[in-house]
């Protein structure tokens, strides 16, 4: 062999161990990047108030929200789905996204990519589906709120109605999707008749009351973020809790409060004490 020859081969000895080097430095960064979120443990906990609105003398069952926990794991990819819904909602949601994500065997970057748009789409078909056999006003009403939680790495959060979901990062409020930011910065009354006249007073300016035959409330509303290790635990809660307390009080009230069950049933009797009348379902899930 020349001289020539063993350069060239030396050569393309050390392109071959560039190339299977650089290949190698990637894998091992993504599983670097991975740990974090594979050491986090999903724990969750929910509490739900059965609905007063019917008296005594009326001939109909009192109806409660619907509170969904279902596990998921394909291959190496862990997903949660969490949901709290009304009676109106029920259990079309869930269903969607069952049959349209998990039921297909999806590879895990279809998850990754078509899991908002399902979420967006299993709450459009929820939506019109109350549409067709309800009135406005009782579609107006209609909430729930879900989250699909990714190998605890990413939160993708879909809500209707006054339903919400709010993530506490290092014990500050933030309501996932990006409705109003504002509340978690803003100290409201605890009193009900003062957040009555303030809902009532944003309604009249915005010239909802009495102008539409839907409130703004029938919004949906899809957001996605990521999981970090500023990320505590998040709220998935009904009317009954958001119209006696904002985003900040809510977390300001659990976040000392390590089991998520017993921070659920906190955040419902508080509710209960600031005298709610709306349905009360809350569910806590903690990144540990």
């Amino acid at each position: 062999m020349g001289l020539k020859d063993l350069h060239l081969m030396l050569k393309g000895l050390r392109l071959k161990r560039f190339l299977i080097g650089d290949g190698g430095s990637k894998k091992r960064k993504q599983k670097i990047s991975r740990r974090p979120s594979w050491m986090m443990q999903v724990s969750h906990g929910y509490h739900v108030v059965e609905d007063q609105s019917f008296s005594s003398g009326s001939d109909h069952e009192p109806e409660s929200d619907s509170v969904v926990v279902q596990r998921e794991q394909i291959e190496e990819l862990e997903s949660w789905f969490f949901g709290v819904f009304d009676p109106q909602v029920g259990d079309d949601v869930t269903k969607y996204v069952r049959s349209h994500l998990f039921d297909r065997n999806p590879k895990e970057s279809q998850i990754r990519r078509k899991s908002k748009e399902t979420m967006r789409k299993a709450y459009l078909g929820a939506r019109a589906k109350i549409r067709e056999t309800q009135k406005a006003d009782e579609t107006s009403r209609a909430g729930s709120v879900s989250v699909l939680v990714i190998n605890t790495e990413k939160l993708v959060t879909a809500s209707m109605g006054n339903y919400r979901a709010v993530v506490s990062r290092n014990g500050v409020a933030h309501e996932i999707g990006g409705r109003d930011q504002k509340s978690a910065k803003r100290y409201w009354s605890r009193r009900v008749f003062s957040v009555s006249v303030f809902v009532h007073q944003v309604r009249k300016y915005l010239g909802k009351v009495g102008s539409t035959k839907q409130s703004k409330g029938s919004d949906l509303v899809v957001g996605a973020e990521r999981i970090d290790s500023s990320t505590e635990f998040v709220i998935l809660a009904s009317t009954g809790i958001w119209e006696v307390m904002n985003n900040q009080e809510a977390v300001h009230l659990i976040w000392h409060i390590e089991d998520p069950q017993e921070a659920a049933e906190c955040l419902a009797k508080e509710a209960l004490v600031r005298r709610s009348k709306s349905s009360i379902s809350c569910l806590i899930m903690r990144f540990d």
